[in-house]
């Protein structure tokens, strides 16, 4: 009888500016690029099976799901040290079992809506191109939400949920870059921190 070959699946953890996330950076893309999946607790994960698995753990507090990564959000009364390798086994092991870490798709692509003013599709194109990738390598996103009387709106996910130095990544970093290359954008705020 044939046995179900696994996935070969390499593991490797990364720091970033949040002291409670990890990024488990995987050798295989997980979602599409530029789709990400923000999950604050168990109910949130209804869509993502590994998420689920995760929220086991009592030490998880979030996770994060993008491109070949999955940031993991720990309470602040645990150690990594003490759970690091816990956590970074399970993925493994869930992904070589060839599971679907989130079970979702998308008739259109959700980051662009042909309703957009031109403003809007202008800064949601700057995230994308030049926020997006830089955010990423520290484990979170940060997505579009609104813009209205010249203030963008956006949400923090992922590490950067939570994360002492968010603040000074939105107004230094993202606010300083739109409103250089766009008139029209007086501020940035995060929403629903």
């Amino acid at each position: 009888m044939l046995q179900a070959q696994k996935r070969p699946t390499n593991i490797y953890m990364e720091a970033n500016p949040n002291p409670n996330s990890l990024k488990f950076v995987v050798n295989f893309m997980l979602v599409d690029d530029g789709i990400s999946f923000d999950y604050p607790d168990l109910q949130s994960a209804e869509n993502s099976p590994l998420a689920q698995e995760l929220f086991n753990f009592e030490a998880v507090e979030r996770v994060f799901i993008a491109s070949n990564f999955v940031t993991v959000t720990k309470k602040d009364d645990v150690e990594w040290v003490e759970i690091q390798d816990i956590v970074r086994d399970q993925i493994k092991k869930y992904l070589e079992e060839g599971k679907a870490p989130v079970k979702a798709s998308f008739e259109e692509d959700p980051l662009f809506d042909e309703n957009d003013s031109e403003v809007v599709k202008k800064i949601k194109g700057i995230l994308d191109e030049y926020i997006r990738p830089a955010v990423e390598q520290d484990g979170g996103a940060i997505v579009f939400h609104s813009f209205q009387d010249g203030i963008v709106k956006v949400l923090l996910q992922g590490s950067c949920s939570g994360c002492p130095s968010s603040t000074v990544t939105l107004k230094a970093g993202i606010q300083n870059l739109l409103t250089r290359m766009l008139p029209e954008v007086k501020e940035v705020q995060a929403q629903g921190v």
